[in-house]
């Protein structure tokens, strides 16, 4: 490629996508934190003749930075028009792809990785998948697809007692049903594409000769707003940083370009020095190591990893420190762009590495002249062998690819008269500013003795020094303030445990209970086993129902070649819009002033609500929804206006140019408890009852109170909200190309903002790059002003939210409030139950309504309660408004339940598992809106999830380890589920497709479903072709459109297949039907010689008057078991083992998990929320799957009135996460009870490091110093 014009602003990501229409390569967050956008850069040295491949985030890629590269894309791997590369089949055969938004990135990462590692050991897969976000699969498909490639596929390689975990089914049992016709594996290996490296793609032999032929020369580029100069040596660099002294230095772009993007910093000059040798520069002296200040953190790794593996391991312990650090630093991606001189430079306040290389006494090397430039690094040796120690220790909100909430280096070295302190250093970084060492506090302990009374001074020191304001950006300031002598008293004992073993005399011993705290926490290797049934004899082989059919779209995909909204090619004199939204959570608009905006190139619009007038709002449920503000705010986010310009860079530069003026208001409500002081609701409160609960408070043993706090979750869909909106020149006609998962609501919205009838607007549906509850009604309120747009001006308008609007803007999972009363007797049985539900719905209804119903309707779980009261509230605040997610409810409904179980059992003195098998439904029972029920697989699930996990076993070796170990605690929890299937109404469960039959005996299939990842439509053809008795390859589905399919509901609530797939059934029959004179004539005869609508649905519905109704169709059962382990220094933890038994799976699982654990949203005193990007908000990663992860199915139900006796799992799972956050409670009480706490332990949800480590009170959380409420303004307010 020959760029004539490049413009240095312009990143790799949108060149790629917008000038050259290569589109495999994703947006997913904009600042390299999600992998979506991962490409292979390779390189070409002239000196040392060798090619670098390396993963790379193109979002972050300037294209000047690429002179003279190689960069490989999804499409330049393979494609189904040419041939496919075997990692894009197996990832797609091994059911590794769901909606597919992530898969192109995934590939290339591995890919990268077999380009440098043919046969590859898991540790590498997985750090190489470091760096990559998925948020459909769980991640189990994609390393099972990753361990193809490697020598021992397929096992954990982790062998004990010399047998393999593959061999011994789960927990070294034989399988649980005797005679179960069930299979281990989903994929035959040997059918798989080899593998071979001489077929890859070779570096291009021009960019060679240029690179070897050219003459060095400096490079420059220019637009009207910004130059670029790359020089090649280090005296025309120190000329540039001269001449321009405010100009950032870049090597990756992987600080700067954030700050750019997403801060809004200009610098009208960039320097960018990539081709200075001396910057690259290794040097291995008698005394250390001297590295380039350009080399990048992955080659920093490598050298290390190649040096301490020839050094004894006494002489390279900072070396050892600085590759625990590098580990985990980010993903592969970023190492790989991020550059050693950058990361020192400008990391300081969070780096992970200073803090070591400030006590390692490493020092950097600048030149001058006039301002200075780092260039090499010097990383001594440790000199003093056996009496010198170096250490690290970082803790963050997850365990990789998460910026240290508290990091730490610690060096001490001894003199000779046994174990005195003669050198200390102690440095923190997540504390302050930059780095701080605590040099006064080293300076009093040298001289003393390395004993308990010198680590008591020592903590008492270091707190005093490294002090934190109660207000520290970041917030955790008391967690991080514990932190601090956390990682000192580890330090500690790491130096004592070290000193027992050089001299036992002089030295005490290390209490065997404190060595579990030396250890690490984290196990790479997973190992999973999954049971799938096989079919029965008498099934036809062409019969696809039941067989593990690939997604449809799953090979295209893994090429790239999957269409999704963003990625339909510009329409002629497309325009863009962007929104400005409020700065403020409750407030007056004084004024709006677009005149600058308006005024500057290419933009041709401000829309306000004014243009907007009488169209400005639309109502689906009880209260209408405005679209743009008009004289008032009542949150930080909602839309004011939004700017339409001729290119997407042109409408967010003149957004960041409209100048709002507000007034606040009074009250600002942003949690539940001010909503509730406030008075502040949305009508109506809902009510369920059944039997008489104050009567049955008089007749119980024991009564308790309880209250337990759930956090929100971001949706997180991998694909931000985008849309095109063309109107077609004629009639009115309007076409709408949207990511939703309501193409009906979004026809309505349309058409009524435009005044039109519905049906001139079209709605059209392709594919969904995720959605999980969040597509649907806040969408449709961006298709209305777009659609107002396009049709005002009367050209295409497209509009993408960028990853942080969408997450500002959007909302996600209510945030909730559980109170409960519960009357039991003795033995765990609970006979009267009275809750309150309040539920964060934000400044407007959405479905919040919908969602406290849900919560109420299914909040019973697994449990009889005879006597029950359960009110709910939507509460209205000052925060955008939360709306569907996977779950809708019952996620946060059923945690409260339990947690009053448990509650229950501490009372009784009884194990949580008794209290819940007590209180379970016993087969034929009517739940509290007085729907009958069979619960009998939902005891069948509970027992064999015991059998399975030999949870007694289990149970007894977790107490053992608990009382073995101090520091470190292991927790176990089973849970049971109960989740009743259906949207609550009849007109909801409705559902109608389209089948035709052509002349040639083909069929086309179009139904109401959306697919998102789910596999709806792969599903739909299963269907068509088992009725119709055709093979699939002579089914084709097309999408999904209003234009097809009229009065689609919304894709949700795990019933799309269901209802789609019975109305997909019921119009194959009735062709069926149509045709049988035909077929009985000729009956050998085939689709071709023999040559629709139909709809189907559920029955169900509620009465709120009497609290009593038919609601759901059905009850998925199930039950988790979940074993963790603790760190209670850090309040670190990891998952062990997980087992569920379900009558769905990992994903949703893995989804609840992070739910429940690690997402955690942060919003400002003033309502601004702090989490807006995947740096920020953190959900799970490949490194936090459980270990070992079994999963198995009960066997098909014979009097199913499901689809073939399938059934919806894609919600219910959430709520099995749970298990973990019950896990990890159980862990965190036993650290309690052993330091002498007894009382009542109360955890609210997400169980976060920070809420981990201050539970496990201490000495150390006794020590720090507590701020005096009121005292400071925090950074965070908890939601």
């Amino acid at each position: 490629v020959i760029e004539k014009n490049v413009d240095p602003e312009t990143m790799l990501l949108p060149y790629l996508r917008k000038k050259l229409r290569l589109t495999g390569t994703k947006y997913g967050c904009g600042g390299g934190g999600c992998g979506a956008c991962t490409v292979m850069i390779s390189r070409y040295n002239p000196i040392t003749n060798r090619i670098r491949h390396h993963p790379a985030n193109a979002c972050l890629i300037p294209i000047c930075s690429l002179y003279g590269t190689a960069v490989t894309t999804v499409e330049g791997i393979g494609s189904t028009h040419t041939r496919i590369h075997p990692v894009q089949e197996r990832i797609a055969k091994c059911h590794g792809t769901q909606c597919g938004f992530c898969t192109p990135g995934m590939v290339m990462s591995i890919y990268t990785l077999l380009r440098n590692h043919p046969e590859p050991t898991l540790d590498q897969l997985t750090d190489a998948l470091g760096g990559n976000l998925c948020r459909c699969t769980g991640y189990r498909p994609i390393i099972d697809a990753c361990k193809t490639f490697c020598e021992t596929s397929g096992c954990c390689q982790s062998k004990e007692n010399g047998v393999c975990c593959l061999d011994q089914g789960i927990n070294g049992l034989p399988e649980f049903e005797e005679g179960s016709k069930t299979s281990p594996k989903l994929f035959a290996e040997e059918e798989f594409l080899p593998l071979d490296p001489t077929q890859e793609l070779i570096f291009p032999p021009e960019l060679m000769i240029m690179a070897e032929k050219q003459p060095q020369r400096t490079r420059v580029f220019g637009s009207e707003r910004m130059m670029w100069f790359s020089p090649v040596t280090l005296k025309e660099l120190l000329e540039f940083k001269f001449k321009y002294p405010q100009a950032p230095v870049i090597m990756g772009n992987t600080s700067v370009g954030p700050q750019v993007k997403f801060k809004g910093v200009f610098h009208p000059v960039i320097i960018s020095p990539d081709r200075i040798e001396e910057l690259s520069v290794v040097n291995h002296t008698h005394n250390g190591l001297t590295l380039g200040a350009g080399l990048s953190l992955a080659q920093v790794k490598d050298i290390l990893a190649d040096v301490v593996q020839k050094l004894p391991e006494e002489k390279t312990q900072t070396y050892h420190a600085l590759l625990k650090h590098l580990g985990t630093l980010a993903g592969s991606q970023i190492r790989n762009m991020a550059s050693l001189g950058g990361h020192i430079i400008s990391r300081h306040p969070d780096s992970d590495l200073n803090p070591i290389l400030a006590v390692g006494n490493c020092t950097l090397n600048l030149l001058s002249k006039g301002k200075w430039c780092s260039v090499f690094l010097h990383v001594p040796l440790n000199c003093f062998f056996q009496l010198e120690f170096v250490s690290a220790f970082r803790q963050a909100q997850r365990q990789e690819n998460a910026l240290a909430i508290v990091n730490s280096g610690m060096r001490v070295f001894f003199g000779e008269g046994h174990g005195i302190i003669r050198e200390l250093s102690i440095s923190y970084g997540g504390v302050g500013p930059a780095t701080i060492c605590a040099k006064n506090s080293c300076q009093k302990l040298i001289g003393r003795h390395w004993n308990e009374e010198m680590l008591d001074t020592a903590c008492r020191l270091v707190l005093e020094e490294v002090s934190l304001s109660g207000s520290a950006p970041g917030g955790k300031v008391e967690f991080k303030r514990t932190l601090i002598i956390s990682f000192l008293f580890k330090f500690y004992l790491e130096v004592s445990q070290i000193l027992k073993k050089m001299d036992p005399v002089h030295y005490p011993s290390l209490a065997d209970k404190y060595e579990s705290a030396l250890e690490d926490l984290h196990s790479k290797h997973h190992c999973s086993t999954l049971k799938y049934q096989h079919m029965g004899p008498k099934q036809h082989p062409e019969d696809p129902i039941g067989h593990p059919i690939m997604h449809l779209s799953g090979v295209k995909h893994a090429t790239g070649e999957a269409i999704y909204c963003d990625d339909m090619p510009p329409v002629d004199q497309e325009l863009f819009l962007t929104f400005v939204t409020s700065s403020r959570a409750h407030a007056k608009i004084m004024s709006i002033d677009l005149s600058e905006a308006l005024s500057m190139p290419g933009v041709v619009d401000v829309i306000t609500a004014e243009h907007l007038s009488d169209v400005n709002s639309f109502c689906f449920f009880t209260e209408a929804e405005e679209f743009l503000a008009t004289d008032k705010v009542f949150c930080v986010g909602q839309l004011v206006c939004a700017v339409l310009a001729d290119s997407e860079v042109q409408a967010k530069r003149a957004a960041k140019q409209v100048k709002i003026v507000y007034q606040d208001l009074e009250p600002l409500i942003l949690t539940i408890e001010e909503a509730i002081q406030h008075n502040s609701f949305f009508e109506p409160e809902r009510k369920l009852e059944y039997g008489n609960v104050d009567e049955a408070f008089k007749v119980v043993d024991q009564i308790l109170e309880g209250e337990i706090h759930m956090g929100g979750q971001e949706h997180f869909y991998m694909e931000t909200q985008s849309m095109l909106v063309v109107p077609k020149g004629e009639d009115q006609e309007m076409d709408v190309y949207v990511s939703t998962q309501f193409p009906k609501y979004i026809q309505d919205i349309v058409a009524s903002t435009l005044k039109l009838p519905a049906n001139k607007v079209m709605c059209h549906v392709k594919r969904v790059g995720g959605a999980f509850g969040g597509k649907a009604f806040k969408t449709g309120v961006f298709a209305a002003v777009t659609a107002f747009a396009a049709n005002k001006h009367g050209r295409a308008v497209r509009c993408v939210l960028e990853r942080g609007e969408d997450m500002l803007i959007t909302g996600g999972r209510h945030p909730y409030l559980g109170k409960y009363k519960a009357g039991f007797m003795n033995d765990g049985r609970i006979l009267a139950l009275d809750m309150e539900h309040y539920s964060n719905a934000g400044n407007s209804l959405d479905e919040s309504l919908l969602v406290i119903e849900m919560g109420l309707l299914k909040m019973d779980n697994a449990y009889k309660f005879p006597n029950l009261r359960c009110r709910g509230w939507a509460c209205r605040t000052n925060l955008p408004s939360n709306t569907a997610f996977r779950g809708f409810g019952f996620p946060q409904a059923g945690l409260i339940t339990e947690s009053c179980i448990m509650e229950v059992a501490a009372k009784c003195g009884l194990s949580p598992e008794k209290v819940r098998m007590i209180n379970m439904y016993k087969e034929i029972d009517q739940t509290p809106y007085k729907q009958e029920i069979n619960a009998k697989n939902l005891i069948q699930c509970w027992r064999e999830c015991m059998a399975v996990s030999s949870y007694s076993l289990r149970k007894a070796a977790v107490e053992k380890f608990n009382a073995e170990n101090y520091w470190k605690k292991k927790g176990l929890a089973m849970v049971p589920l109960k989740y009743p299937v259906g949207l609550g109404s009849r007109a909801a469960g409705q559902a109608a497709a389209l089948v035709h039959i052509y002349l040639d005996g083909s069929v086309l299939v179009t139904h109401g479903g959306i697919e998102m990842g789910q596999g709806v439509h792969t599903k739909m053809i299963q269907v068509v072709s088992r009725e119709l008795g055709m093979p699939i390859s002579n089914v084709h589905l097309r999408g999904t459109s209003t234009e097809t399919v009229p009065n689609a509901n919304v894709s949700g609530g795990s019933v799309v297949a269901d209802l789609n797939g019975l109305a997909v059934k019921d119009a194959c029959q009735t062709l069926l039907k149509r045709l049988k004179p035909i077929i009985s004539k000729n009956p050998k005869g085939t689709w071709k010689d023999w040559n629709s609508v139909s709809s189907r649905g559920y029955e169900s519905d509620i009465n709120w008057e009497k609290g009593e109704g038919h609601p759901f169709e059905y009850f998925v059962y199930g039950a988790a078991c979940s074993e963790v382990e603790i760190d209670c220094l850090t309040g670190d933890h990891k998952v062990i083992e997980m087992l569920l038994t379900v009558d769905c799976i990992e994903g949703a699982f893995i989804q609840g998990m992070g739910l429940y654990t690690i997402e955690e949203l942060n919003y400002s005193p003033q309502g601004v929320l702090h989490t807006r990007g995947p740096d920020q908000y953190k959900i799970p990663a490949i490194c936090d799957t459980p270990t070992e992860f079994h999963i198995s199915l009960l066997p098909p139900s014979e009097n199913s009135n499901t689809l073939y006796s399938s059934k919806g799992l894609g919600e219910s799972g959430v709520f099995l996460g749970c298990s973990v956050f019950f896990a990890i409670h159980d862990a965190v009480s036993a650290a309690r009870r052993e330091r002498g706490l007894h009382g009542p332990l109360s955890l609210n949800s997400p169980l976060t490091p920070e809420k981990i480590r201050m539970a496990c009170e201490d000495k150390f959380t006794k020590m720090i110093p507590r701020d005096e409420p009121g005292s400071c303004v925090p950074w965070n307010v908890p939601i």
